[in-house]
């Protein structure tokens, strides 16, 4: 265990940096898209999908990577960071997300740009753009390889663990008979395709969010006279200026950042496989579109967790020692329970319980949307469908680590995890960077074609974007006619809509 946490730190504390200065990075290259083009980005959730088939609506899409993205992180991620980092941990959440949408815009518009139509269905995300963008084949299967193992076979472990410690926790249920239910449950959802994973994360995910939003709401209500001084707290800890948490800035920053990632996942790649299946007319729509899935992951949801928790106190605080700092819940381990102990100061009674079923519907969604993750990954590394066999294979793999991970500790279930996050991030930050420029013909086409009151569409070819197969070959992107072209010599990337073809989304 020793061996893993030294991996795991030695991974994350500079990755916490690096991860901040990336999302600054495309912060600058896109201007801001995530803030300046917000109203933008609600309208395009609303749209319906683009009409040439084989992929899902940008709402849908939305749903679908916010079931991936919410999970875990979101109840018991933020209670491991205040009691590693203190309270500043979650202004550095806040901030990691802010940046990081803007990772998320990048990531998310390259899967749209270099994904793929197989077997009828819209498929893309990390190693669709390593191979296709960068052209680096062997570095796009082993992103393959490492995402379809740790989404099929590592991660989901982490989210039936906390499942079943909130419920024990909360109704004393032994975690062999979680560990029976969820995995029975998952069985059955994961054997009826990616349709029935897109229907059951649209209907679940509005439910779980709208009410543990609403539980935050009335615990703020109920403590008011608390909220500025618990912002206060939060600002001064995060900067190492409050005298309780004095020498621990560095902490905040590193465990902020770490389960701000381990939440929203910005830049780590997981939600460019949602991103990819969704049917637009511009890629960059969709990185709108996910870009405010962080926005909703974390600046809502993780921030709500952590408000309940230092405004009602309901935390301990540790040094990396081990040494407490703040001991407010004696014998109570760093998680969900920090949560859940929280909901039950403001609500006796209510707490243990409805964070557990919260944080049931968090993780089992987050399960559903790891195995379309595992799954596309497969699909890239055989290049078609995979056979019954290899699909059979994935499926009792994921039902297999998901069992074992509801009654392994939990010590061992999140280090795994957080080397794992790491291990992709390191790699598609890195990734991201080399196809900046790509992004950046994304973004300014986008707005030009805006900025002349089109409706964008996206051509590749006009703007010497190459390995776009999909938008060159399955697209219906010649209901636009190239101005280089009918005019003599306009910049290349400025359209003419032919009169009555105009593809809208």
């Amino acid at each position: 265990m020793d061996l893993l946490t030294a991996i795991s730190d030695n991974l994350w504390n500079p990755m916490a940096y690096f991860a901040l200065a990336v999302g600054l990075f495309f912060t600058v290259v896109t201007r801001a898209a995530q803030f300046r083009l917000i109203g933008d980005t609600l309208r395009q959730i609303l749209k319906p999908k683009a009409d040439h088939g084989g992929g899902i609506s940008p709402l849908q899409a939305l749903l679908l990577t916010i079931s991936s993205r919410v999970g875990v992180g979101n109840i018991a991620g933020v209670g491991t960071a205040v009691a590693a980092g203190g309270p500043g941990a979650l202004l550095w959440m806040v901030v990691c997300a802010l940046l990081g949408s803007a990772s998320s815009f990048a990531e998310s518009s390259l899967a749209q740009v270099f994904k793929r139509k197989i077997n009828g269905e819209h498929r893309g995300g990390m190693p669709f753009y390593v191979k296709h963008g960068l052209r680096i084949k062997w570095l796009a299967a082993v992103l393959a390889v490492m995402t379809m193992l740790g989404y099929g076979f590592l991660f989901p472990g982490v989210q039936s663990n906390n499942i079943a410690g909130s419920l024990e926790h909360a109704f004393g249920l032994p975690v062999w008979v979680s560990a029976i239910a969820v995995t029975a449950l998952l069985g059955f959802v994961i054997l009826g395709g990616t349709r029935r994973i897109v229907h059951a994360a649209q209907f679940m995910v509005p439910l779980m969010a709208v009410g543990y939003i609403l539980v935050a709401f009335i615990i703020v209500i109920i403590n008011l006279e608390d909220l500025l001084p618990t912002l206060g707290l939060i600002i001064s800890s995060a900067f190492g200026a409050n005298e309780v948490f004095a020498g621990m800035a560095g902490y905040a920053i590193a465990w902020g950042v770490r389960r701000a990632v381990f939440s929203n996942v910005a830049g780590v790649g997981e939600g460019t496989y949602g991103s990819a299946a969704a049917s637009v007319t511009h890629p960059a729509k969709q990185g709108l579109v996910q870009s405010f899935s962080i926005f909703i992951d974390t600046v809502v949801v993780c921030f709500a967790t952590g408000i309940m928790i230092v405004m009602t106190g309901s935390y301990n605080v540790f040094r990396d020692s081990g040494d407490p700092v703040v001991t407010n819940l004696e014998g109570i381990e760093a998680g969900s329970a920090y949560t859940q102990e929280a909901v039950n100061s403001a609500l006796p009674g209510f707490g243990p319980g409805f964070v557990a079923i919260a944080l049931f519907f968090f993780a089992f969604t987050t399960l559903v949307a790891f195995y379309y993750i595992a799954h596309t990954n497969l699909v890239f590394l055989v290049g078609r469908e995979p056979g019954p066999i290899l699909n059979l294979a994935l499926k009792l793999g994921m039902l297999a680590i998901t069992f074992y991970g509801a009654v392994e500790s939990a010590d061992v279930m999140w280090t795994v995890g957080d080397i794992g996050y790491a291990s992709l991030g390191w790699i598609n930050m890195v990734c991201l960077l080399l196809l900046s420029p790509v992004v950046y013909k994304v973004i300014r086409d986008y707005d030009r074609q805006r900025t002349d009151g089109l409706d964008p569409v996206f051509d590749p070819t006009a703007l010497g974007i190459t390995g776009a197969d999909f938008w060159v070959q399955d697209h219906p992107a010649g209901d636009r006619v190239d101005t280089d072209a009918a005019h003599g010599g306009a910049e290349p990337g400025s359209y003419t809509r032919v009169a009555g073809k105009a593809p809208r989304d």
